[in-house]
């Protein structure tokens, strides 16, 4: 496994599929965080990730204070808006967890908080809309982070 990737309470469905199928052709382990804004079964979510449900490493929380008890040890990186630096500034290792929040409202100011160095983002013009589509997001910073790894068993 090269990466964890993390959706804190995910509210799109396609986009969840979207990410599924990313952690799969990328060696990444997928962390989803209750509640979810839809159901696992939902074909949406299905015809997102395609065939790729059977190879897809996954685990479900009912709370973020679930996945960091069971990781206590674990490199966390949040993506957000907020963070000031930059994501290709951050030092990317193996088993690293990367953290995305809601696609309507982000992470919490209380995860958020808990480290702010650890807060990245990916640069935008300033506009009035939020940010870019979250699993855009989540692909972005996934292959910065494989290519500062050399892509690990990639070919």
């Amino acid at each position: 496994m090269n990466l964890n990737i993390v959706l804190f309470q995910p509210e799109i469905p396609q986009n969840t599929g979207n990410i599924a199928r990313t952690c799969v052709l990328t060696n990444c382990k997928l962390h989803l965080i209750k509640p979810l804004g839809f159901s696992l079964d939902e074909k949406h979510l299905r015809r997102a990730g395609l065939d790729y449900w059977p190879y897809l490493d996954i685990e479900i929380y009912e709370s973020y204070e679930e996945l960091r008890d069971k990781y206590k040890d674990g490199t966390f990186y949040f993506s957000t808006t907020h963070g000031h630096n930059y994501y290709d500034h951050a030092k990317f290792k193996e088993g690293d967890f990367i953290v995305f929040g809601r696609e309507s409202s982000g992470l919490p100011d209380e995860i958020r908080n808990s480290d702010p160095e650890k807060c990245i983002r990916v640069p935008m013009i300033n506009t009035t809309t939020r940010s870019l589509n979250l699993s855009n997001t989540v692909a972005i910073v996934t292959y910065e982070a494989l290519r500062q790894m050399n892509f690990p068993n990639m070919k």
